[in-house]
């Protein structure tokens, strides 16, 4: 499989990937082709996970971790792997400013270069060279350590060390998504833009919210949603959506026909909707109205590629049918959380981290449809 054309042009000659995160582990993987099902059939794409930021060799992609995903990836040409990569441990750790500006200013320096060469190393001997990998997510924020504020000059030139590093790996064809959160932010994420050289997906993760804002304002805003696809295609670059789902303005499902609109206008290169309480539809029954708009549009959807690398063309409209419930499941690693009646079991942490969070017993398992 060749490598992926990039651009405006690229995205004009392929058809659009979707898919949704459902979570971290192999439960993400095995939950894809339920969600395909009462979809109608909707040929799911794109399989997306996190890469854990608590420690280096967890973001190495300790060997296990990744290798479902792999072998998911490999089963069919067309299909892609879009892995979120911190770029620091400890990323939740909710460290200072001024520790993020030295940790930012090592990283600069290449100090650690080495844990991004054997990620790409392990990428490589997986044989997912191709791997999407969306870098230092929703950097103009202050959810991680890996964020832009406290240094953008370093924060952009350590982007370009990890990306250098990366792509000299024998076998790599790595297409690396820069995408920050919708909106301004606690900095304006085109202050972190570390270059069309080091970039080929402009990304942005977008949630419904704050409180009381309508779609246009979305749209409207300074550093939203207009103003992305702009900048993509002032540089040249596809866009994607790698997080976006429901929030602060809970079961709007006006708001999920816009967006979802939005994408078939905009035709990013992939799209993954979070697919857990409060933000998703599918694994979520808070979300009723909004799941019954998401099925509706995006039901049936089976277009295949023209070419090995999914990228977006107008898709055919789906039958509506009608809306699930089903229990929520945790967010980004570590999972920790487990379904309302549920009786977890403790196995002990080590256990637990692998199979993606404690198992649970229901005694009303066999009942249970999804």
């Amino acid at each position: 499989m060749s490598p992926a054309p990039t651009g405006t042009a690229a995205a004009a000659t392929t058809t659009p990937a979707f898919g949704a995160y459902l979570d971290f582990g192999a439960g993400g993987v095995a939950r894809m082709a339920a969600l395909s099902t009462w979809l109608g059939g909707a040929e799911l794409r794109v399989g997306h996970t996190y890469l854990p930021g608590d420690r280096w060799s967890n973001i190495e992609g300790r060997p296990g971790f990744l290798d479902i995903w792999a072998d998911w990836r490999r089963e069919k040409d067309d299909r892609m792997l879009v892995l979120n990569v911190p770029m620091l441990e400890r990323n939740e750790a909710h460290l200072s400013d001024s520790q993020v500006r030295r940790l930012l200013k090592q990283g600069a320096a290449g100090d650690f270069d080495g844990h991004f060469r054997k990620l790409a190393e392990r990428l490589v001997e997986l044989k997912v060279p191709d791997t999407v990998l969306v870098l230092g997510w929703e950097m103009n924020g202050t959810t991680y350590t890996h964020r832009c504020g406290p240094d953008p000059e370093a924060w952009k030139a350590y982007w370009r060390r990890i990306v250098t590093a990366m792509r000299a790996v024998p076998g790599q064809r790595f297409r690396f998504d820069f995408a920050p959160s919708r909106g301004r932010d606690a900095v304006p994420w085109t202050q972190c833009y570390p270059g069309d050289d080091v970039v080929d997906i402009i990304g942005m993760d977008s949630y419904d919210q704050p409180s009381g804002i309508t779609f246009d304002e979305q749209v409207r805003e300074p550093y939203g949603l207009q103003a992305h696809v702009d900048f993509a295609k002032a540089h040249g670059k596809p866009v994607s959506y790698p997080e976006w789902g429901l929030f602060r303005n809970g079961d709007n499902d006006a708001w999920m026909r816009r967006m979802l609109a939005w994408m078939d206008e905009h035709k990013p290169l992939y799209n993954t909707l979070t697919d857990y309480c409060p933000h998703g539809v599918w694994q979520c029954g808070q979300n009723p109205r909004a799941s019954k708009v998401y099925r509706s549009v995006l039901s049936g959807r089976t277009d295949a590629p023209a070419t090995p690398t999914p990228n977006p063309t107008t898709p055919e409209v789906p039958t509506p049918a009608a809306t699930p419930t089903v229990p929520a499941v945790p967010a980004t690693p570590p999972a920790t959380g487990h379904p309302k009646d549920c009786t977890p079991l403790d196995l002990g942490e080590w256990v637990e981290y692998w199979l993606g969070g404690k198992l649970c017993l229901k005694f009303d398992w066999w009942s249970r449809t999804r």
